[in-house]
């Protein structure tokens, strides 16, 4: 019988998870198993939320196949129970156990007595945030509040650091909202989560990168002075634009030692637009924070010395295809797609909703602040330069 195309073996399971990890699309994963396109591979990540699943293994002081085979070589020859689990070192009433659960000493066979132990582990097991309704609310509250589920459990641990029925993982979170068969938080907070996916993405998945523009008397990044390398002192900024439907953008600018965001509206993507849009917000800032500006190579700053020369800020440009050089930028823009997602129209946005969508992440605790928030960070580091 012909091997229907949806279905995958074992074998071919593990080779997927294996891939999925490695951050290959569902086609390109479906070639290598033999399929045309991606639709099966995608129907199992889709089913397991994007997680793989974990590896089975069984616990250390379970039976294992030659104990079993032993226990029913004993009952062929007459040997008393006490005497096999002598021989194996078990307790006498572990091997009468064993032997009830799997037919008695007449029908007992060792290789469908394992399969049967194995295939019981198999069962659900009561999951806690399914179980506990008061942990399930309060990180469901935490959720529609657009926390993060680090920030969660992080926030449980401080919350509650004597009570353990009420700290819960971030992993257990997030497999609580993507393996919808464990029916603990409802797939629809899924849109609280700062990227709205409908599966988990693994972390080596290939991102898209803008074109490279050209541009005249750039400074290179590896001319930046060390303290914005080390983050030693505020007021070094990364920027970009954060592009919507076409021909709509919104200018993105964070601190690199706060992770502080400022969102800027931009009503075009023409150099002269973003720079005096930049510029008249820069001028705004206390001289402490108007160090340098870090920027990849976009033809929306063709006009940076004009920037300059209205700022006093120094603007860097990072290497060509280079967008870890601004990794502090770059992650704040894939948090933003929970508001502003890809292909929306963000010439609607008026800068006071995009100062309160700025005003929650900057308020929200980091678990790279030393779960601070970056409006503590950066307020305690201008208070310092003063």
């Amino acid at each position: 019988m012909a091997k229907r195309p949806w279905r995958l073996t074992p074998d071919e399971q593990e080779l997927v998870w294996a891939q999925w990890r490695a951050g290959y699309d569902p086609r390109e994963i479906g070639l290598s198993v033999g399929r045309q396109s991606g639709s099966a591979v995608y129907r199992l990540v889709q089913r397991q939320g994007g997680i793989p699943p974990r590896l089975r293994q069984r616990a250390a002081g379970a039976l294992q196949l030659a104990e079993r085979e032993e226990i029913s070589r004993g009952l062929a020859a007459g040997t008393s129970l006490r005497a096999i689990a002598a021989r194996l070192g078990r307790a006498p009433s572990t091997i009468s156990r064993e032997i009830r659960r799997h037919g008695g000493p007449d029908a007992y066979r060792a290789a469908d007595a394992d399969q049967g132990a194995w295939d019981r582990g198999q069962r659900p097991k009561p999951r806690r945030l399914a179980t506990d309704r008061r942990l399930r609310r309060l990180v469901e509250r935490k959720l529609v509040a657009d926390w993060s589920p680090q920030q969660i459990a992080a926030w449980l641990m401080a919350t509650y650091p004597d009570d353990p029925t009420r700290h819960v993982s971030h992993e257990t979170i997030y497999r609580a909202l993507y393996v919808q068969t464990r029916g603990a938080l409802k797939a629809e907070l899924t849109a609280h989560l700062r990227r709205r996916r409908a599966v988990r993405q693994p972390r080596a998945a290939t991102r898209r990168v803008r074109g490279v523009g050209q541009l005249a008397d750039l400074v290179s990044i590896a001319e930046r002075p060390p303290s914005a390398d080390t983050r030693a002192v505020p007021g070094h900024w990364e920027g970009d634009l954060l592009m919507g439907k076409k021909g709509t953008q919104i200018a993105t600018l964070v601190e690199r030692q706060s992770r502080f965001l400022l969102l800027i509206r931009v009503p075009a993507s023409d150099s002269a637009t973003v720079v005096q849009a930049l510029a008249r917000r820069v001028q705004r800032l206390p001289e402490a924070l108007k160090q340098s500006l870090t920027w990849d190579r976009g033809t929306e700053m063709a006009q940076h010395r004009a920037f300059q020369i209205a700022t006093d800020v120094q603007v860097y440009f990072c290497d060509p295809r280079s967008p870890w050089q601004r990794g502090s930028n770059e992650n704040t823009n894939g948090l933003l797609r929970q508001y502003f997602p890809k292909g929306a129209d963000l010439s609607t946005i008026t800068q006071r909703q995009l100062d309160v969508v700025a005003r929650k992440l900057n308020t929200r605790p980091r678990m790279t602040l030393g779960w601070k928030t970056p409006a503590q960070v950066l307020d305690a580091a201008v208070a310092s330069t003063v």
